[in-house]
């Protein structure tokens, strides 16, 4: 899979002129259903040419950003409990994978709408995340149980029961390394594969939530319940900044495909503010009606989906070129 091409990276004021042409493309079943269900979780695809969501209904949907009629969409059916997470394979742009409450992963070919592998995970779904080359995957319970998943044999490599509530994890670029978020509001860093301790550092005043690297691996943001979305420098791990203006607890934090801009998604409050990240300085605000506690930047334009009301999956930019 040859890498996509990437957009300009913009400067702030550049930035903003563009954003503020930007049309908000809302995709929805416009069904009984869809308005009885919640997004839970969001990803592109590693192309940038599909984004999957996961539902409180238990489904996954797959949609075409430039075609938001729900006939032109693809549900993969197969939980029987609210899917918790999803993320595609980061080599592979029709593979996914997904847990959920019901306390499976199954991996997807999403050309074939089916389910070509599944792992008991012995507890509820909670978080998953793939190593960069996409041969591993780290999947968490609600019962604070790591599982290292081998890709290609689908089984359970290693377990490793947390002493403290994890809630989130995601790779750094090498994946020799791993972060975690934690109830007590730490961002624990441990080795990988062997899940020694390399540092704790201690992020929030509350329970730590999301967790995400940037691109070129410069900065770490890490949302946490206490309305704060704080950001860490890599080379001396010190919080440069720590971003105020939500309101509820920080569920997701997405960094643009340059590691420019920083954006985080709460499940209180209105409005999506997007950040500079080296300033730390919000430059401009997304206004909508609703709380919206699941935010996705795409792989390689300045395109950013997220949550919101019952109407669906939002998307500001997909059908501006």
């Amino acid at each position: 899979m040859p890498p996509p091409p990437r957009a300009e990276s913009l400067p702030r004021d550049r930035f903003i002129a563009k954003f503020r042409s930007l049309r908000t493309q809302t995709y929805s079943e416009t069904t009984a259903r869809a308005s009885a269900s919640s997004i839970r979780t969001i990803a592109w695809n590693p192309l940038g040419t599909l984004i999957a969501t996961g539902a409180t209904d238990r489904s996954i949907r797959i949609w075409n950003p430039e075609k938001p009629q729900v006939k032109n969409s693809t549900e993969l059916k197969g939980h029987i409990g609210s899917v918790e997470r999803v993320a595609w394979h980061p080599r592979r742009d029709a593979e996914l994978a997904s847990v959920g409450a019901d306390g499976t992963l199954k991996i997807w070919d999403v050309r074939s709408k089916a389910a070509v592998g599944e792992v008991k995970l012995g507890g509820d779904g909670l978080t998953l995340a793939w190593m960069p080359e996409g041969e591993e995957m780290l999947v968490g319970t609600k019962q604070d149980v790591l599982k290292r998943v081998d890709r290609r044999t689908m089984n359970v490599l290693a377990e490793h029961p947390q002493n403290i509530q994890t809630n989130q994890a995601c790779f750094s670029n090498s994946g020799k390394e791993v972060f975690l978020t934690t109830g007590e509001g730490q961002i624990k860093i441990m080795d990988y594969p062997g899940f020694e301790p390399l540092l704790s550092l201690s992020a929030h005043t509350s329970a730590a939530l999301s967790v995400s690297i940037s691109p070129m691996g410069t900065w770490v943001a890490v949302g946490g319940s206490d309305a704060l979305l704080t950001l860490w420098d890599t080379w001396e791990w010190c919080c440069q900044h720590a971003l105020s203006n939500m309101i509820g607890p920080v569920r997701s934090v997405s960094f643009s495909f340059d590691g420019t801009y920083i954006v985080g998604g709460s499940d209180e409050g209105t409005g999506l503010e997007i950040a500079h990240t080296e300033t730390g300085e919000y430059i401009y605000k997304i206004e909508t009606a609703y709380p919206a506690p699941y935010v996705q930047w795409h792989p390689n334009r300045y395109v950013l989906a997220h949550s919101g009301d019952a109407s669906g999956l939002k998307i500001v930019g997909a059908m501006d070129k």
